[in-house]
């Protein structure tokens, strides 16, 4: 790989990693709710998901994807009803810990799982698999290279998140603060879901 090709591929994970989605934003409020430590098996499960389907993409189920509408659409609704559902149970909690295993309490397979609902890391796989990996003579090395990469991405990127909201903890344990916090993760979890089908249009 090219230094060329390995900036643009780090530019890329910045940009992709670190901006708000519904992984980043369930790790600040998991946190935010928790404490970090109970946010990390969210913040590990995300790159473990990621890499798995990252690998799948690699090795050839990505193009299924994107030559099966249905199953696309399958996948994004997947996605979409599942974040619709965790904000609707996170709007509600007004105090720390109340979203335990009645609201939010997403386990660490959840996790994994949800990247595969997760139509930003479907498009994040797809994109590095089409630009950095497909029809290379070094594909396999290729994909050992990427792969170590995008998963510090997806790891530290959440857990700066989740570091973000467990400071947050302490202030928002007063008043109506973490009642708004949540309906704001609530609402950001909205947003990420209408922004996944108007993108999918």
């Amino acid at each position: 790989m090219t230094a060329a090709e390995f900036s643009a591929l780090m530019l890329l994970s910045a940009a992709t990693s670190f901006t708000p989605g519904p992984n980043t934003t369930l790790s600040t409020a998991l946190a935010a709710n928790f404490g970090l430590r109970r946010a990390m098996r969210f913040v590990c499960a995300v790159p473990v998901g990621w890499g798995l389907l990252f690998t799948l993409c690699a090795v050839g189920l990505g193009s299924l994807v994107v030559a099966q509408p249905a199953l696309r659409w399958g996948i994004l609704g997947g996605g979409v009803g599942y974040l619709l559902w965790l904000a609707w149970r996170l709007a509600g909690s007004s105090a720390l810990a109340q979203v335990d295993a009645s609201r939010l309490n997403v386990t660490f397979s959840q996790g994994v799982l949800l990247q595969f609902l997760n139509i930003k890391a479907w498009m994040l796989a797809l994109s590095v698999v089409a630009g950095w990996i497909a029809g290379r003579p070094d594909a396999i090395e290729r994909t050992l290279q990427v792969l170590p990469l995008m998963l510090a991405f997806g790891f530290f990127s959440n857990l700066t998140y989740a570091t973000t909201g467990s400071l947050l903890r302490g202030w928002l344990a007063h008043g109506q603060r973490l009642l708004v916090f949540n309906r704001c993760m609530a609402a950001a979890l909205v947003l990420t879901a209408v922004w996944m089908l108007w993108s999918a249009r």
